[in-house]
């Protein structure tokens, strides 16, 4: 039995990463391709409750460094109960956010030095990284509109419109340093061309 693959969707608040979740596991599924959808932080109910506490915007002050092992903690728990066994069993794993996140989030949001955040990824992920990451990319008062036109907004998502801005040249900054993985599509245009741009992506992905 092949090994699964491993592919991440990325993007800061606001891009339409649960619709394209869908389409790309519809798009896997019509292709004869067995595949698990998850999330991060959460995955597992531990990395859940985690996740709770993170996002939580009415909790005690989060410091940055309990900020960061917690994500790290869910994260590890996700890669031993839901990622590697899946992948394990040739199943694919479409994720919704992993690591690259860290480094936009914490690492240019927070400030905190990449060095750090690659400490942990080796020592939690050893040699696990996604095959491929989809980073859909749009304007930070886009994104920020969008997000919160839902009517309720979590800790992150609370953040002043520079953190968003540090967010963003996070991900592009990813995006230059692993161009073989890191595929940007721009978000901002209508869905259709959006996944338009996906298939061709994944098409690609699966050839």
């Amino acid at each position: 039995m092949s090994r699964g693959r491993f592919i991440t969707l990325e993007g800061g608040e606001g891009v339409g990463k649960t619709t394209n979740l869908a389409f790309i596991k519809d798009y896997l599924h019509q292709h004869g391709i067995p595949v698990i959808v998850t999330r991060e932080p959460g995955g597992t109910g531990l990395a859940e409750k985690i996740r709770h506490l993170l996002l939580d915007k009415d909790s005690e002050a989060v410091s940055e460094h309990a900020e960061l092992l917690l994500i790290f903690a869910a994260r590890a728990q996700h890669i031993k109960h839901v990622i590697e066994p899946a992948l394990a069993r040739g199943i694919w794993v479409l994720c919704d956010r992993f690591t690259d996140a860290t480094y936009a989030y914490q690492g240019g949001g927070r400030s905190m030095r990449n060095s750090t955040i690659e400490w942990l990824e080796n020592l939690v992920q050893g040699n696990l990284r996604p095959d491929l990451t989809v980073l859909l990319d749009a304007p930070v008062e886009i994104g920020i509109e969008r997000a919160r036109a839902r009517g309720f907004f979590d800790r992150f998502e609370a953040e002043n419109i520079s953190f968003f801005e540090h967010v963003r040249r996070a991900y592009l900054l990813q995006a230059e340093l692993n161009p073989e993985r890191i595929k940007i599509i721009k978000a901002n245009q209508p869905l259709v061309d959006v996944q338009r741009e996906i298939i061709n992506i994944i098409g690609a992905f699966l050839r």
